[in-house]
């Protein structure tokens, strides 16, 4: 079959003399980088084919020819990029993460032959279309602030048990409130708040504090009236003293039939994609597993499906999971029915301090499971369909961080710049205290 002109698709018609050696390349996505300079290797005549990073000491130009890349009044134009061969596989990668269609790279000296960038890019016919970016949820239909502070929910609690078995460290509890007798509904990856009864050392009402939701929006129960937390009891060290948390001590001991006031809910940062075909990759240490299991929830199980036919996950979950020892896994069973039922979009990764070494022989932190999967989790970055999410101590950020740094700059690319890429794309979500 042939294309325009009766050229055959995707072949590059050899350059007359004179002309501007130009390899089109068609509509791009991230993934695609790597094959891209492989075809401008052979068209081009520069090496031998090779993946690996180009040398340091390699300053030949070119000029890349892009479109969409860019902010404003760029992303609607035409424009030439001039990089050095050495950075030349950074960039394509980075354009094509932003959007961008990469429609040309030219040699320098073939460049100033060029009558103009319009003239040197020939895309063959039939060039399939960029991956689409999978934003997650209309952020102006989620629910937000529907119950403040000063007129709070009062909800009535339904269920209050331990999550731990024996031999765990510390206390945590799946706690369930009522909604039934209000108008207090939510989505998956947002929070509420919870005002504690009782004063403050100075006689005042207690603040509230902010938990992420562990439920879909239809409630453990499906039946749109419910809400549930997984909450760990604080508890630190002062001056020879232990110290409770005032609201997790408060939640942690609640008594079913009891009323507590509940505010939100709250946050746009957390929000599921709505693509049945994203991959959701999850890190997630201690009762970060929170919005987590609402996303696995509302992904896998059985009830769940039937009440969203417009939301068959199809994509694949990649949960990261640390905890101190194994009696501390949090919802254990369900996920281990995940595994069984899904094998091919469920993928779940453990790291176990207190119990596993991680390969320099210390104690086995998530940010050790990232390292060590770092090429796979890069490679499922690259699609744009890929989201990753982040909640649990603030501690497990420093040590991600290192570990997709390492992993960005094996592949030519700096981490410190694609992050806030990411993050601009809604493709980053991190929410951790």
């Amino acid at each position: 079959m042939c294309g325009p002109g009766g050229q055959s698709p995707g072949r590059v018609p050899s350059p007359q003399a004179g002309q501007a050696r130009a390899l089109p390349l068609g509509p791009t996505g991230l993934g695609l980088a790597v094959p891209m300079i492989a075809r401008l290797h052979h068209h081009l005549g520069i090496m031998r084919v090779s993946t690996a990073p180009a040398r340091q000491s390699d300053t030949r130009m070119f000029s890349v020819v892009v479109q969409g890349s860019g902010a404003g009044s760029q992303r609607r134009s035409q424009r030439q990029i001039k990089v050095t061969y050495t950075r030349l596989q950074a960039l394509m990668r980075s354009i094509a993460l932003q959007g961008g269609r990469i429609l040309a790279v030219i040699p320098a000296e073939a460049d100033t032959q060029a009558p103009s960038a319009a003239a040197a890019v020939a895309p063959p016919a039939q060039s399939p279309a960029p991956a689409p970016v999978t934003p997650p949820a209309s952020h102006a239909s989620v629910p937000v602030n529907l119950y403040k502070p000063k007129e709070p929910y009062l909800g009535t609690v339904l269920g209050n048990y331990s999550l731990l078995n024996e031999g765990a460290i510390g206390r945590v509890n799946h706690i369930t409130f009522d909604l039934s007798e209000g108008n207090l509904h939510y989505v998956e990856g947002q929070s509420i708040g919870i005002i504690p009864d009782g004063q403050d050392a100075n006689g005042k009402p207690h603040k509230l504090r902010l938990y992420s939701i562990a439920s879909t929006r239809h409630g453990d129960n499906l039946e749109d009236e419910t809400v549930s937390l997984c909450v760990r009891q604080l508890q630190y060290e002062k001056d020879g003293e232990t110290i409770n948390g005032v609201c997790s001590s408060f939640l942690c001991d609640i008594e079913p039939g009891s009323k507590v006031k509940i505010t939100g809910p709250v946050g746009k940062e957390m929000l599921l994609p709505s693509d049945e075909e994203a991959n959701v990759i999850m890190l997630a240490t201690g009762t970060g597993i929170a919005p987590m299991r609402a996303y696995l929830s509302r992904m896998f199980e059985p009830g769940e499906r039937a009440k969203n036919p417009d939301y068959a996950f199809r994509g694949k979950a990649w949960l990261f999971m640390g905890v101190p020892k194994t009696p501390n896994l949090l919802y254990e069973d369900d996920f281990q029915r995940y595994l069984s039922e899904y094998p091919d979009n469920f993928r779940y990764t453990k790291a176990i301090s207190r119990e596993q070494e991680n390969s320099k022989g210390g104690r086995m932190y998530i940010q050790d499971r990232v390292l060590e999967h770092a090429d796979e989790i890069f490679a499922l970055i690259e699609d744009p369909k890929t989201h990753v999410y982040m909640c649990g101590l603030k501690g497990m950020e420093p040590g991600i961080d290192e570990a997709m740094a390492a992993a960005a700059a094996a592949k030519g690319l700096d981490w410190s710049t694609l992050r806030p890429q990411l993050k601009k794309a809604d493709r980053w979500h991190v929410e951790t205290y």
